[in-house]
């Protein structure tokens, strides 16, 4: 026994040493069965090509779709329509379903709230009334949004993502919603979490899946390998699965993802102030990718996930220079660790 011991201490070791600062090999098609998806980013103007051949020839399964209204916590208003982009709004939103559809895409539709100066997140009311105003506004952006995704046979929607202090501190208005939302659409549920609140929402058992925005930080070295990364997981993972045997529901990352840049995997909303500054590394953003889904594409529990992010047409709304730090893994090294997980069929233009 000690000998066997020795044997796989050493192999442990030997891994780490052999893979320091490059990819390990991937468990090619391991997630064959999952979700495989990706978060398509609304274009400004009309497509110009169709994406979804490309992205479907990656091995993705499944798109979500993100059309975004603006909140404004004075008023408080939601304001969905007007100076958005053509994808975000209804023609583009639709188009976008179809052309999904066409390519044998399953979709996720999720609405989502955003700000200039705040996240949704952090938003709060002193007073019932103004918490009131609030939730008779979003059920006036989401409703139509479900009868949409009803009338286009959309295989899921999301009732919200990432209403962090609302969803905690008011699941009797998120159970109310959820079950208007299930008078007119026959698909399945979701919420999408932020990473770190989803144990303490309440409202779980009325929807399908437990959805998690899953940018979990890890660990601080700038270029951790493979090896690392997996370690590093292991304490999510236990509590996760534990949340899961409480909940009987199938855990879905609505969102996932890592910046081309060294500490991509440990806090990335604070990377994201100072990118400029950080170190390109399409090497971290691969390892990232691939220590995440191969250690949750093992687990039965685990329903699949959503890469943040892939542009429809990446030239006309980022430079280069924005493309190279970005989340997107267009032309990049995470690119073929997703192709080979993903167990694509072709090789993807790029």
């Amino acid at each position: 026994m000690k000998q066997i011991f020795i044997i796989l201490m050493l192999i442990n070791l030997a891994a780490c040493w052999v893979y320091p600062n490059r990819q390990a090999p991937v468990m090619k098609g391991l997630l064959k069965g999952k979700i495989n998806g990706m978060a398509i980013m609304a274009p400004p103007n009309p497509f110009k090509e169709n994406p979804m051949p490309i992205i479907e020839s990656i091995g993705v399964n499944y798109v979500s779709i993100q059309p975004f209204a603006f909140f404004n916590k004075d008023q408080p208003t939601i304001e969905y329509g007007g100076y958005l982009w053509w994808g975000e709004k209804k023609e583009g939103l639709i188009q976008s379903i179809q052309l999904a559809k066409k390519e044998n895409l399953a979709v996720l539709l999720k609405p989502q709230l955003w700000a200039y100066n705040q996240w949704i997140g952090d938003l709060e009311f002193d007073n019932e009334a103004d918490w009131l105003l609030f939730e008779k506004n979003y059920r006036n952006y989401i409703l139509p949004m479900a009868k949409l995704a009803d009338s286009m046979k959309v295989e899921l929607f999301a009732v919200g993502t990432e209403v962090k202090l609302s969803a905690i501190q008011r699941p009797e208005f998120w159970r109310g919603l959820i079950q208007d939302i299930r008078t007119i659409y026959s698909g399945k549920l979701v919420y999408a979490s932020n990473w770190d609140a989803y144990s303490s929402v309440s409202f779980w058992d009325a929807l399908d899946y437990v959805g998690i925005d899953a940018y979990f930080p890890l660990i601080k070295k700038k270029r951790p390998n493979v090896t690392e990364l997996k370690r590093a997981w292991e304490p999510t993972i236990d509590s996760m699965e534990a949340f899961y045997n409480t909940w009987q529901r199938p855990i879905l990352f609505t969102e996932f993802g890592y910046m081309s840049l060294e500490g991509c995997a440990y806090k990335a909303w604070l990377l994201e102030k100072k990118q400029a500054e950080a170190k390109l590394s399409e090497q971290a953003q691969a390892n990232a990718l691939q220590a995440l889904l191969e250690v949750f594409g093992q687990k039965s529990w685990w329903a699949g996930g959503f890469q943040w992010k892939w542009y429809a047409d990446i030239s006309s709304v980022l430079k280069k220079s924005e493309i190279e730090r970005d989340y997107t893994p267009q032309g990049k090294k995470a690119l073929k660790v997703l192709k080979e997980l993903y167990g694509n069929r072709e090789e993807a233009s790029q």
